[in-house]
C-alpha cells in the first residue's frame, strides 16, 4: 500500500466502500447506518483532520481519530473513477479540520456486495419501501408496526430515532407488556389478552442509563410516599394537590396517586410494620423501661399523652422510642394518665418492665400528682425501691422554669433593651453612628448586637450580655441623639447584671447536657448539686437586687433538688470514676455538718435497691450457675459455706480446710461493697459508662443489672440532638389544628412512625430502579 499523499482530491479504488455495515456505492458514503449523498453532512465517530487519502483494505473502526496524513483502510477496495466530494461541514460525532475537499474518482461498480446490518436496531425493524416514491423506504417496528422515514431515495435519516423508540419506552406494545409485568407482580394479568407475550427488546447491548426501563411497583411507591409524608410532616391531601400529581405524572405516569383515605391507610400500614419491629427489639431487652411522658391539647380541647420509653440493650447500647400517642379525656388527671401508662405497658408486654416515669408537669403540683400516680401503678407493677424513684422530673424543664422566672423579673429592662436594638438597627446610618461611639469610648466587646427569639431563653440571655458590654455606647447615644430615649437606667443596668449572672449557670448547665451524645442518668448530678449549691449562696449576696433575683431563683430550684436529689445521687454512685464519694463531697458542701445525715440516706436506698435486684434471678451466664443447681459434686446448699472443696490430690487437704475455716469466719462481700471499696476509675476524657459496664458485668453481674436500669433513666426529657431551650416550660404543648382534625389512630401512627423511621436502615440499593445498559 503507497503512502498517502496530500492532495485535494484523493483517489479510492474499487466500486464500494463499506463502512461500519454499510456500503458506500456509486456516490453514496454509508457511515454507522447513515448514508451520505454528495454535499450532505457526514456523521459517525471518527474525526478526520487535514487531507486524507482513502486507500488500502484495512477496516475502519468505530472511534478512531485520524490526524494529519493518516490513512484511513476501508474493508474492501473501492475501484472506479467516479468523484466523491464532500463540500459541507462535517458535525454529529466526527469533527472535520482543514479547508480542502475530499474527493476521489471512483469506477462503476462491478460487483455489488451489501453487508448485513449489524446494529441491534433492525431486530425490531423491518425496512419496506414506500409505494409510488421510487427509492423511498421506511422502518417499520415489528412490535407496534408503527412506520419511520429512513431513506428518501437520495438521503438515510439514520437509526437514532429508531433507537429511541425500542429503548426509551416510546414503542406501545413495550408499554403494554410492562404493565402487565407489574400487574403479574400483584397477581393480576399475566399474559397478552390471549395473544401471547410480547418479547422485549433486549437492552443489553444498548449504551443507555436510566429509569424507563426500571420495574416499577405501585405498592412500593405508595409506602415511599407515605413515608414522606411521615417524615417531613407533610398534611395527608398533599397527595390531591394539583401540583403533586403533575410532579408525580412527570416522574412515572403509571403511578396511581391515592386519595387521602388511602393514604392513611399507607400511614398506618407503615405503623404497624415499624412497630412490630420495635416489638421485637423490645422483647429482647434485659432490663427495666423508663418512660417520659408528654402532655398536649387541641384547639378543641381534646388531650393527648405522648408515652417514650428509655432502655439499655444487651449491647449496653442507650435506647430512646416512642411507645404511645393516645387521646385521653382529660391529661392532666393522675387516673387518667395512669390509666394510659398502663396501657401502653399492657400494649408492649412490658407490665412487670416498669423502673421510672419522668415528667414534665408543673412543679407546684408535684407532690400530690406524683403520689396519686405512683399509687395507681404500684397496684399493677412491681416498683423497685417501694417507688422512691418511680417518678422523676425532668431536668430541662426545670431549668427553663426558672430562666423564665429571671426574664419575668426584669422585663421592663428586657424590652428596653429590645426597643435600643431595633432603633440602632432600623438604618444603617445609626449603626454606623453607634459603631463610633463604642471606638471612640473604648469598648472592648466584639459581641454583636441582635434580637432575640422570645421562645428561647439562650437567645436572650446572649442578646442581653452583647447589651451589658455597650451599655456606655447606650447612654451615650441617648445623650447625642434626640430621637433615641430607651437607654436603660442605673438601675436598671444592675438589675441585668445580676440575671445574667445567674442565667450562665442555667446557660452553661444545659450547654454541659447537650454536649453528650447519649446523657445517661449519671451526668445530671454534676450540673444539678453546682447549681444548687451556687443558688444557695447567691441568696445571702451582700447586694439586695442580686440576692433578691437568686432567692426567687432558688425557691423553684430548690423543690427540683429535694424531689430529685436521691435518684440523681444514685445515677452518679453508679459512675466508676465518683461513686460515693463525690455524694460526700458535694453534700458537704451545700448542708455543711448537716451532712452526714443526708449522705446516710442516700448509702440506705442504694443498698435497698440492689437487694431488691439481688432477689432477682441472673440470666445463666459461662461464669455464674443458677442458684440451687445440681451438678456432678452434690446439690449445692444456700447459706451453706461449710462445703469443703474437693481436693485436687496435690497433697494440701489441710490448706483446703483452712481456706475453708477462713470463709466461714469472714464472709465474702456483695458486689456491692466490693463496688465501692474498690479504688476510683482514673478521670480520662472521652470515658464511656456504659463500655465500662459492659466490660466489669461478669464481674459484677448483679451490681450491672442494676446499673443497667439506672443509667437508662431519663433524667430529661429532650432527646439526644434537639434543643433543650427551646423545650416547654410548663404545662402542655399545643397540636396544631391540622393534626387536631385527624382520627386519634392516625395522629399516633404519624407522630411514633416519624420517631421510629429515623432509626430504621435505609432501602437497599435494589429499591432506586435505576438501569444501566451499555452497547457490546
Amino acid at each position: 500500500m503507497g503512502e498517502p499523499n496530500g492532495n485535494e482530491n484523493a483517489m479510492v479504488h474499487e466500486s464500494e466502500m463499506v463502512v461500519d455495515d454499510e456500503m458506500i456505492h456509486g456516490n453514496e458514503m454509508v457511515h454507522s447506518g447513515e448514508m451520505i449523498h454528495e454535499h450532505d453532512m457526514v456523521q459517525g465517530n471518527e474525526m478526520v483532520h487535514g487531507d486524507e487519502m482513502v486507500e488500502g483494505s484495512g477496516m475502519v473502526h468505530d472511534d478512531e481519530m485520524i490526524h494529519g496524513n493518516e490513512m484511513i483502510q476501508v474493508s474492501d477496495m473501492i475501484h472506479g473513477h467516479e468523484m466523491v466530494q464532500v463540500n459541507d461541514m462535517v458535525n454529529g460525532d466526527e469533527m472535520a479540520h482543514g479547508h480542502e475537499l475530499v474527493s476521489a474518482e471512483v469506477t462503476p461498480p462491478t460487483i455489488s456486495r451489501r453487508r448485513r446490518k449489524k446494529s441491534l436496531v433492525w431486530e425490531h425493524f423491518t425496512i419496506e419501501p414506500v409505494p409510488g416514491e421510487r427509492g423511498c423506504q421506511r422502518a417499520c417496528c415489528n412490535l407496534c408496526k408503527a412506520t419511520f422515514a429512513y431513506s428518501s431515495g437520495t438521503k438515510i435519516a439514520g437509526t437514532s430515532h429508531l433507537k429511541r423508540h425500542i429503548t426509551l419506552g416510546s414503542c406501545p406494545m413495550i408499554k403494554s407488556q410492562e404493565r402487565k409485568l407489574a400487574m403479574s407482580s400483584i397477581g393480576g394479568v399475566t399474559d397478552n389478552d390471549g395473544e401471547g407475550t410480547v418479547e422485549r427488546p433486549s437492552k443489553r447491548r444498548y449504551r443507555y442509563t436510566g429509569f424507563a426501563n426500571a420495574t416499577f411497583d405501585q405498592d412500593r411507591s405508595s409506602s415511599h410516599l407515605a413515608k414522606l409524608i411521615i417524615l417531613h410532616d407533610y398534611p395527608l391531601h398533599v397527595v390531591q394537590q394539583p401540583a403533586f400529581t403533575a410532579f408525580t405524572d412527570s416522574l412515572q405516569p403509571r403511578f396511581r396517586v391515592a386519595d387521602v383515605e388511602t393514604m392513611e391507610a399507607e400511614v398506618y400500614g407503615v405503623y404497624q410494620k415499624e412497630k412490630n419491629n420495635l416489638m421485637q427489639a423490645l422483647n429482647t431487652m434485659p432490663g427495666r423501661i423508663s418512660l417520659t411522658i408528654g402532655l398536649w391539647t387541641t384547639s378543641q380541647t381534646l388531650g393527648y399523652v405522648s408515652i417514650a420509653g428509655q432502655f439499655i440493650d444487651t449491647d449496653w447500647k442507650v435506647h430512646r422510642r416512642m411507645l404511645n400517642f393516645m387521646m385521653v379525656s382529660s391529661p392532666h388527671s393522675e387516673n387518667a394518665l395512669g390509666e394510659a401508662i398502663s396501657s401502653s405497658l399492657t400494649d408492649w408486654n412490658m407490665k412487670d418492665k416498669l423502673f421510672t416515669v419522668t415528667l414534665d408537669n408543673d412543679c407546684s403540683s408535684h407532690d400530690i400528682y406524683s403520689a396519686n400516680l405512683r399509687d395507681h401503678l404500684s397496684n399493677k407493677n412491681n416498683l423497685m425501691l417501694k417507688g422512691q424513684l418511680f417518678v422523676v422530673r425532668c431536668y430541662a424543664n426545670i431549668l427553663n422554669a426558672v430562666a423564665h422566672d429571671v426574664i419575668a423579673s426584669i422585663h421592663g429592662v428586657i424590652y428596653s433593651i429590645r426597643e435600643s436594638i431595633k432603633f440602632i438597627k432600623a438604618s444603617s446610618a445609626r449603626e454606623q453612628r453607634f459603631a463610633e461611639i463604642a471606638l471612640q469610648l473604648e469598648i472592648p466587646s466584639t459581641k454583636t448586637l441582635c434580637l432575640d427569639v422570645t421562645t428561647q431563653w439562650n437567645t436572650t440571655y446572649l442578646m442581653l450580655l452583647a447589651a451589658l458590654d455597650y451599655r456606655q455606647a447606650f447612654t451615650t447615644l441617648e445623650t447625642c441623639d434626640d430621637n433615641y430615649n430607651e437607654s436603660p437606667s442605673a438601675e436598671d443596668w444592675k438589675k441585668l447584671e445580676a440575671a445574667c449572672n445567674y442565667l450562665k449557670f442555667l446557660y452553661d448547665s444545659a450547654h454541659s447536657i447537650m454536649a453528650a451524645a447519649n446523657p445517661t442518668s449519671n451526668l445530671f448530678f454534676h450540673e444539678a448539686w453546682k447549681l444548687q449549691l451556687e443558688l444557695s449562696n447567691a441568696i445571702t449576696h451582700e447586694d439586695p437586687v442580686f440576692s433578691s433575683i437568686a432567692k426567687e431563683m432558688h425557691e423553684r430550684f430548690d423543690k427540683y433538688w429535694k424531689d430529685c436529689n436521691l435518684v440523681l445521687a444514685i445515677g452518679v454512685v453508679m459512675d466508676p470514676r465518683f461513686k460515693m464519694k463525690l455524694v460526700e463531697f458535694s453534700y458537704s458542701k451545700i448542708y455543711g455538718v448537716e451532712a452526714a445525715k443526708y449522705v446516710k440516706v442516700v448509702d440506705d436506698a442504694l443498698h435497698d435497691l440492689y437487694k431488691d435486684y439481688v432477689a432477682q434471678p441472673l440470666p445463666l451466664t459461662p461464669a455464674y450457675g443458677a442458684p440451687g443447681e445440681v451438678n456432678k459434686n452434690g446439690p449445692a446448699h444456700a447459706n451453706n459455706n461449710t462445703v469443703t472443696p474437693p481436693s485436687t490430690g496435690d497433697g494440701l487437704l489441710d490448706f483446703d480446710m483452712y481456706l475453708s475455716e477462713i470463709a466461714i469466719s469472714q464472709p465474702s462481700k456483695s458486689e456491692l461493697e466490693q463496688y465501692l471499696e474498690e479504688a476510683l476509675t482514673p478521670r480520662i476524657q472521652d470515658f464511656e459508662i456504659v463500655d465500662w459496664w459492659k466490660l466489669n458485668t461478669l464481674k459484677f453481674p448483679t451490681l450491672a443489672k442494676m446499673a443497667r436500669d439506672i443509667l437508662a433513666i431519663p433524667m430529661s426529657m429532650v432527646s439526644s440532638g434537639c434543643s433543650i431551650f427551646a423545650a416547654a416550660t410548663t404545662g402542655s404543648r399545643m397540636l396544631d389544628d391540622y393534626r387536631s382534625s385527624l382520627r386519634p389512630e392516625i395522629v399516633e401512627a404519624l407522630f411514633c412512625s416519624k420517631d421510629w423511621l429515623q432509626y430504621s436502615p435505609p432501602p437497599p440499593a435494589e429499591a432506586q430502579g435505576s438501569v444501566a445498559v451499555k452497547m457490546e
